[in-house]
């Protein structure tokens, strides 16, 4: 009946688990209603599988397939129409999924096994509650860092074109400089007008003048540079954090979900996190062999650069 179960979730959650694109946060809401919609064609499909069992048989199926619903549903959203406080109610859903799935599990065990089985589940969506909420203020902090430095959230925060405050600056600037020569060439013709015999002081007093314009023009489109250069790096590093947490979003569910569908592996017992590519993984479980095909699972979605296993074998 396990097998069935599984092959049922996995019929469900389908391609859609696949790990982030390497362009994080592209704005693509047709693509994201037609992923949602399959999850949801999914969804009614295995439930139908589901009808064809009985009695606790299937309200676990049931409840793993709302689950595997949840979870491409959440992935379709981080692939194509993110933004933080989406993340984190997809991020819940898929939590409270999860859970309800993991409560239906516990109810076919004794009284025992049961009590220890409901602990396990709450405390793994406590967990994911806690990451869901972390990951939505990390992703809002980035960008809003961004959107600060010039960028447009819309496009993934890519500046494309000098903020006003910069652009006024160097028009200002430039401004300034015609002004100022003019000025000089003024008084330099009425000076030769009114005194020949001071020309040469007249002169010298322009060049100076001349100089000292040239300078000030220099240093504020040096300033405009700096200013720009400064901005760029910012939107830079905000965008490229923004890029970081939605792939270690969506590799963090992709792991989940593998582990869900692994046969005989009490998933909800272990604990996963992901921090730039590197999947750490804690918790506890039956046997050694569990803990090695948690390790396994992890370590084949695409995206992970290593893995780090802090399982306990009870």
């Amino acid at each position: 009946m396990k097998t069935l179960i599984a092959a049922v979730l996995a019929a469900t959650a389908g391609a859609s688990f696949a790990a982030a694109p390497t362009a994080a946060l592209n704005h693509d809401p047709a693509t994201y209603r037609n992923l949602a919609q399959k999850a949801e064609a999914d969804y009614k499909a295995a439930v139908a599988k589901c009808n064809s069992m009985s009695g606790h048989d299937k309200s676990v199926c049931t409840a793993e397939a709302k689950a595997a619903r949840a979870h491409a549903e959440a992935d379709a959203l981080a692939k194509y129409n993110s933004t933080p406080a989406g993340r984190q109610k997809s991020l819940t859903r898929v939590a409270e999924a999860d859970y309800a799935a993991a409560k239906a599990r516990c109810e076919g065990k004794n009284a025992a096994e049961k009590d220890e089985c409901l602990n396990n589940a709450k405390s793994a969506r406590d967990t994911a509650l806690a990451d869901a909420k972390a990951q939505s203020q990390a992703s809002a902090s980035a960008v809003e860092r961004c959107v600060q430095a010039g960028g447009n959230a819309t496009t993934g925060c890519v500046v494309g074109k000098p903020s006003p405050v910069v652009a006024n600056a160097a028009a200002t600037g430039a401004e300034v400089a015609d002004r100022t020569e003019i000025a000089a060439e003024k008084a330099a013709e009425k000076t030769r007008v009114a005194a020949h015999n001071a020309a040469e002081t007249t002169k010298e007093l322009a060049n100076n003048a001349a100089e000292k314009t040239k300078q000030v023009a220099s240093t504020a489109a040096q300033k405009t540079e700096n200013a720009m250069e400064k901005a760029g790096e910012k939107t830079r590093e905000a965008t490229e954090t923004a890029r970081v947490a939605a792939n270690d979003t969506a590799i963090t569910s992709k792991v989940k979900a593998d582990l869900a569908t692994e046969p005989d592996l009490k998933s909800l017992s272990i604990h996963v996190k992901t921090e730039n590519g590197v999947v750490m993984l804690s918790g506890f479980v039956d046997s050694k062999d569990e803990a090695d095909r948690a390790i396994k699972v992890a370590r084949s979605v695409e995206g992970v650069t290593s893995v780090k296993s802090a399982i306990k074998v009870k």
